[in-house]
């Protein structure tokens, strides 16, 4: 159990940012889906639409620090190699 000050701050500090940082990987999940539920309907348009509004909410990931830069673009090339595909 945290004794100082500054501990028992952190801890609060960690429960809020985890909070934060799951809510962002829950918005990118939601938004990767919808590209993925679009490819698997083969709706071309939607899927391309998708994509669009997917690919800036996985770099606003990379850039608040909540996925890794080389899974986003794994992620991003995945997800365009199958909207290409359609």
């Amino acid at each position: 159990m945290a004794n100082t000050p500054q501990a028992k701050k952190r801890i609060r500090r960690n429960n809020n940012r985890a909070e934060i940082n799951g809510a962002r990987k829950s918005r990118i999940r939601g938004f990767v889906k919808k590209v993925e539920t679009a490819v698997s309907e083969g709706d071309k348009k939607s899927a391309e639409e998708a994509l669009r509004a997917a690919q800036p909410e996985i770099a606003r990931g990379v850039a608040r620090g909540v996925m890794h830069k080389n899974t986003a673009a794994r992620k991003m090339s995945r997800l365009s190699k199958r909207v290409a595909a359609l």
